[in-house]
């Protein structure tokens, strides 16, 4: 069993950072369908907390712990429209408290946001972690690959123009493309103000 050393943190980090700068860089870049919002390249930013490796859902049983400290970006220029809904660049951080699996992630959100203050979003991206590969420890999940597909539902609701809370739901997992595949969830409360 091979513990993260402080130099793989910081490849982790260093990778987290050249994904942020790409996605800032194509958010930027005016390849997107809509043009850019009034406020800016960045449409909200997001902070919460979540339950780590949440038991009964997806992944089914539980061996990490939590809580995980999570922030995001979403940025303004749609990629495309899907059912009255818009997909919108994102890029986050979920980093575990108590030294377990964190992650670095991009992809796209897909919201919809109807007339009433609710709203509902589901996506795709990736994960980069820095949890186990494979392991026999009862306390940590086998991720079977470093890079994983990451599947976010959120149910929001806006308090007012600027200020929501959203209620967040993530899967990852390597999808079977690799072993083994245990998959992690969490379930968190964030805090997302909007541009």
């Amino acid at each position: 069993m091979i513990v993260p050393d402080t130099a793989h943190r910081w490849s982790l980090l260093r990778s987290g950072f050249w994904t942020l700068a790409l996605v800032l860089t194509m958010a930027h870049a005016g390849y997107a369908v809509d043009p850019s919002s009034p406020a800016g390249p960045v449409r909200a930013f997001r902070v919460g907390l979540a339950a780590h490796d949440v038991d009964g859902l997806w992944s089914g049983e539980s061996r990490e712990k939590g809580p995980d400290l999570c922030a995001e970006v979403i940025f303004s220029r749609p990629l495309f429209h899907l059912l009255s809904a818009a997909a919108y660049p994102n890029v986050g951080a979920s980093l575990n408290t108590r030294n377990d699996t964190s992650k670095v992630y991009g992809g796209f959100l897909l919201q919809w946001e109807p007339a009433s203050a609710f709203f509902f979003s589901t996506g795709l991206g990736l994960a980069l972690h820095d949890g186990r590969l494979d392991t026999d420890s009862a306390d940590r999940k086998s991720l079977g690959s470093r890079v994983l597909f990451r599947i976010p539902i959120e149910i929001g609701y806006a308090l007012n123009r600027r200020h929501r809370i959203i209620l967040v739901f993530d899967h990852m997992s390597n999808a079977y493309l690799a072993s083994p595949n245990e998959g992690m969830d969490t379930l968190g409360l964030v805090y997302g103000y909007r541009f």
